[in-house]
């Protein structure tokens, strides 16, 4: 397994990924996927045997980005590192990539002194795979609300690095 940044020839997979995923995310088009590396802090992938297999796409605070989750994270927190999305490809599920992932987050927000890791997870309809995953990882709710004109409810959660 190799954790690297992300490069261009790899869109087209993380699309793949996200789409896999969607009903976990927001869906991503080419053009959004680009604005979104544009704006990110931290954009990595895993790559097995040649194929990427997962990647994790962060944010930090005062970008210009349209996510309820990532605005209220702005307006309730000064300094943070919002995990916008990770996915991991149905496949290797189960196999450590998650965790490698948010290790690396960790990692680069206690180089760049920010002070939280943020993140969402749906509780309607519920992701218990992804709950116990960040409670594994200190993540705390500060939050709830309504997204997708009222058709998912989210626990925001943060963790103090």
């Amino acid at each position: 397994m190799i954790l690297r940044e992300v490069e261009s020839r790899d869109l087209d997979r993380v699309l793949e990924l996200n789409e896999e995923s969607v009903h976990f995310l927001s869906p991503l088009t080419m053009d959004k996927v680009k604005k979104l590396w544009g704006q990110s802090e931290m954009f990595n992938v895993v790559e097995c045997d040649g194929t990427v297999e997962a990647f994790v796409l962060t944010i930090r605070e005062g970008k210009d980005y349209d996510s309820l989750n990532y605005l209220w994270f702005l307006s309730n927190f000064k300094k943070f590192l919002y995990i916008d999305r990770v996915v991991v490809s149905g496949r290797m599920q189960g196999k450590g990539l998650g965790k490698m992932l948010y290790r690396s987050v960790f990692e680069h927000a206690r180089e760049m002194g920010v002070p939280y890791v943020t993140a969402e997870i749906d509780i309607n309809p519920p992701n218990p795979q992804s709950l116990k995953f960040h409670e594994g990882f200190g993540f705390k709710e500060v939050g709830r609300q309504a997204v997708a004109n009222g058709k998912k409810l989210v626990s925001l959660q943060a963790v103090e690095i």
